[in-house]
């Protein structure tokens, strides 16, 4: 959810907040319970950074921990995002793992205890439990990739080695299980989950495996073999991923099996849904209406929202923007994408540190340092976290040739036959599988802010309904009946690693027609320190050898996220 516990109003199909999700999974057991089904809550990581809830306060996480511990979650797990910065770890070990009452898992995770310095498991390993309705067995493991961005006092077991590890082999030989269940800051089809799934299979060859994964920001849906499946809800709290399992053995308790059930040849059935995450889904799952659907507790925890939003002042107006800018749903370069916007008008006013304001400069900033759209109205404190939390500074060289500078997007973006190992979070990630799409081409310029813009949703649309809104048509390995909402399909494009501005370059011509920018012998290389080690090993591949020691602060103490609020409110004046 990456800390989105109150997503934007502004999108109708996704604007249902932490207390209605609350109240969705309190009458959600309500309903079950008298059916005898079992409901789990999973979660599967990046509770942090995102927007002005989490990121605004001081310290960070101020609000949003409390809010977040209001869900009765079954089973969580960390994500990279609370990994980056040793305070967040040491808050999701001291705060979140205690809030969570034995259900947060780290089963490739240790950490520094910051009271005794001793090298600890994050949290517990694995735990196992049985569900209350139908006595199902249930053993639980909490994953992350094998991530390496992670602070010092954090320390990632590779996935591959944890499997491999005595407790690991001794909990998953225990033959008293109904079904595996794996909670993962993972990809779905990444290694790490197949390393899992092999190491289970080699011991326990037919037991049903579910795994939840992430990081990838997509809706997707695998399967491992016959009883083994995993799913991915989705980005930013938009969606509410469903995942039902039927014909599951259930530990021995008779009373719920037919007279004639043999667990040997039972076949238990998967299946998903991906329900938008708005109130219109919640009341037609629950069969209650805006009058009977909200909890008493839910409506509290909304309150909690709302009165937080008001202390940190999130709806505070920097700006009026003028249009929608889309990170991945219009094509680079166009008028329409924020990072045009960043390239041509943001970053040439605000990258100029007074030491070296007149030295031509080349600005290089990853597109995944932005991680959400702006949307036509009012810009907020709210607005300016969203798309960009982070709190990255701007390191930079000085005096690099410009014939070796200009060259460094180019194997940033791999556009050039290279041996440098670029990471998939340099940049924005793609909300759809591109493994199951085709490639998205522009609609006409002219039609672009009609084709993208959001009117309320009509929940549940019947195929023979002929308006629908624009929302995720998911194509996945079960199929294309996964979305609960039908929705005109979103164009996603491919947009670059990172992007550059060239600023103070020398121009001739001045007082002619035409005035033409020129070529400087050297630049200073202006960079975020999120991606300074990549910027020097590009220098290396292209023959400049330069150390971190070799690299200065530029504007020291300024981050990217304070220098857009002040441009915005410096360019974008007026009322919405």
């Amino acid at each position: 959810m990456d800390g989105m516990l109150d997503i934007s109003k502004s999108r109708p199909s996704y604007s249902a907040d932490w207390g209605d999700y609350v109240s969705f999974a309190e009458r959600l057991h309500e309903k079950l319970d008298e059916e005898g089904v079992d409901l789990l809550l999973i979660d599967t990581g990046d509770r942090i950074e995102g927007n002005g809830l989490y990121d605004a306060s001081d310290p960070k996480g101020k609000y949003t921990r409390d809010i977040v511990k209001e869900q009765d979650i079954d089973v969580i797990c960390i994500g990279n995002h609370e990994l980056y910065h040793k305070s967040s770890s040491d808050s999701e070990y001291l705060i979140t793992v205690p809030n969570s009452h034995g259900n947060y898992l780290a089963s490739n995770l240790d950490i520094l205890d910051p009271d005794s310095a001793e090298r600890v498991p994050m949290a517990p390993r694995y735990k196992k439990f049985t569900t209350k309705n139908q006595g199902i067995r249930i053993l639980a493991f909490g994953f992350l990739f094998d991530f390496t961005g992670n602070a010092n006092n954090t320390f990632v077991e590779a996935v591959e080695k944890t499997v491999q590890q005595e407790w690991f082999l001794e909990a998953i030989h225990d033959r008293e299980v109904d079904l595996f269940l794996i909670a993962g800051h993972v990809p779905l089809d990444a290694p790490e989950f197949h390393a899992i799934f092999k190491a289970i299979r080699q011991v326990q060859w037919d037991t049903p495996i579910q795994f939840f994964g992430g990081h990838t920001h997509i809706r997707d849906y695998i399967k491992f073999d016959s009883k083994a499946y995993a799913l991915e809800s989705g980005r930013y709290m938009e969606t509410i991923g469903f995942m039902s399992i039927t014909g599951l053995s259930t530990g021995g308790k008779t009373s719920m099996r037919p007279a004639n059930f043999d667990a040997t040849l039972a076949a238990p059935k998967f299946s998903r849904r991906y329900i938008d995450n708005n109130l219109f889904s919640f009341h037609h799952h629950t069969s209650l209406n805006s009058t009977t659907f909200p909890t008493r507790h839910g409506l509290n925890v909304s309150a909690m929202i709302a009165s937080a939003r008001e202390d940190l002042k999130l709806d505070h107006q920097f700006g009026c923007a003028p249009q929608d800018f889309w990170t991945n749903r219009a094509p680079f370069p166009h008028n329409h994408s924020i990072f045009s916007w960043l390239q041509q008008e943001v970053l040439p006013d605000i990258i100029s540190d007074p030491d070296r304001k007149d030295t031509p400069r080349l600005a290089i900033v990853n597109t995944g340092g932005i991680r959400f759209d702006i949307f036509k109205g009012p810009f907020t404190i709210d607005t300016t976290y969203t798309i960009s939390p982070f709190t990255s500074q701007f390191r930079y060289i000085k005096d690099i040739p410009f014939d070796i500078a200009k060259l460094l997007t180019r194997i940033l973006n791999q556009e050039v036959p290279q041996i440098l190992d670029i990471p998939s979070d340099l940049a924005v990630q793609m909300p759809i599988s591109l493994k199951s799409h085709a490639a998205a081409f522009a609609p006409a310029p002219e039609t672009l802010e009609n084709h993208y813009g959001f009117a309320s949703q009509m929940p549940l649309s019947n195929p023979g309904d002929t308006v629908l809104t624009p929302g995720y048509t998911t194509h996945d390995a079960g199929g294309e009946d996964g979305d609960d909402t039908l929705h005109e399909p979103l164009q996603f494009y491919r947009v670059p690693n990172v992007i550059e501005a060239r600023i103070s370059f020398p121009t001739s011509g001045a007082g002619s027609k035409e005035v033409r920018v020129e070529e400087p012998d050297t630049v200073d290389v202006v960079y975020l320190d999120f991606i300074e080690r990549y910027v020097l090993l590009a220098l290396k591949f292209l023959g400049m050898e330069y150390a971190v020691e070799d690299t200065e602060a530029y504007m020291e103490g300024r981050q990217l996220t304070g220098l857009i609020a002040e441009w915005v409110e410096g360019n974008w004046k007026g009322d919405c």
